[in-house]
């Protein structure tokens, strides 16, 4: 275990420069003495480790040392066979770059190892897309995916959900994120971190102006934050309902997380046919109308009144498509 975090402590000073004692235990998931101890340790089999004195100082390696330390455990290996995600990285541009360097990979890795990754590959396929949906169009991927990298600004011309459909921004692209399938752009725009659909991007122009990146910024908290506000934040009105148990069973199936959890949270017992009141979260009158419908004779709306009119109006206006047939 100890072996393992020296190396891992070296290749941290290597990769990041002079790093202080509380940014290596925080790194390592030690305590600080602790990372005095390994320090002392790697300075006693020879490594050229230095300490830095002063507010802005730290712990770093003699200037062109490189540690040639080309061990990997089998669970190492197969991490990175896995992690390697054809159908993303062939959209940012990288299908060739990722291929050359599973070869090289393979071709420097022991013949046991090497046969670690292709097992992996002939037993574990990630497909990042969701169900019943056809890939995104995003021909502007790539040039994103460059800007994200080098730090270059973007004009981009957008098309969003509400009026004005078509808007042109002038954008500083933090980073990209594949969410089922889909591309997002994370990107500071007046100040404001945003997200933008990468799909909807209608025309794109990288700038030779530097990205105000902020010092703090986390694309993977930031993208947390964004998708807890969407959920809690889409739902801005509330269908109450009587349902089947049946129906409170099949929500999790055919509705998002969102609307299920909160709509079994907030059932109460079934009655002795087996219905039960609760309360589901939507979006509008229109989406609650689409969403109930998939429940069928299952569910009946009891409020709002407005949603109630409309599925009395579709079960009138479906009575009269399938009329009861005689004798049946």
């Amino acid at each position: 275990m100890r072996a393992s975090r020296l190396v891992s402590l070296l290749l941290l000073l290597q990769s990041r420069g002079r790093m202080t004692a509380p940014e290596l235990a925080a790194e390592l998931e030690v305590s600080v003495r602790t990372v005095y101890r390994d320090v002392e340790a790697l300075g006693a089999s020879g490594v050229p480790v230095y300490a830095d004195r002063g507010p802005a100082g730290g712990y770093r390696l003699l200037d062109g040392y490189r540690t040639r330390l080309t061990g990997m455990t089998p669970a190492e290996v197969e991490a990175l066979f896995l992690a390697g995600v054809p159908g993303p990285a062939a959209e940012l541009g990288l299908g060739s770059l990722l291929s050359a360097a599973e070869l090289k990979l393979q071709a420097a890795l022991p013949s046991e190892l090497a046969d670690r990754g292709g097992r992996i590959r002939q037993r574990f396929h990630l497909d990042a897309p969701t169900w019943f949906r056809e890939p995104e169009p995003t021909p502007h991927l790539a040039a994103l995916a460059g800007a994200v990298w080098s730090d270059r600004r973007v004009r981009m011309r957008y098309r969003r959900w509400r009026a004005p459909r078509e808007v042109t921004r002038t954008l500083d692209p933090l980073g990209l994120v594949l969410k089922a399938g889909r591309w997002y752009l994370v990107a500071a725009v007046d100040g404001q971190v945003r997200t933008y659909r990468v799909g909807a991007v209608l025309d794109l122009s990288v700038l030779d102006e530097p990205v105000d990146r902020p010092d703090d910024f986390d694309l993977a908290r930031s993208w947390q934050e964004h998708a807890d506000r969407y959920e809690q934040g889409v739902y801005r009105a509330e269908a109450r309902v009587r349902m089947t148990v049946a129906a409170l069973e099949l929500m999790p199936y055919v509705f998002p997380p969102a609307m299920s959890r909160a709509a079994r949270a907030a059932a109460g017992e079934p009655d002795a046919d087996g219905w039960l009141l609760t309360t589901v979260p939507i979006e509008s009158i229109k989406h609650g109308h689409i969403e109930l419908l998939k429940l069928g004779a299952e569910v009946e709306v009891l409020a709002p009144a407005e949603l109630r009119d409309r599925f009395t109006g579709t079960a009138h206006r479906l009575a009269a498509l399938y009329p009861a047939q005689p004798g049946r």
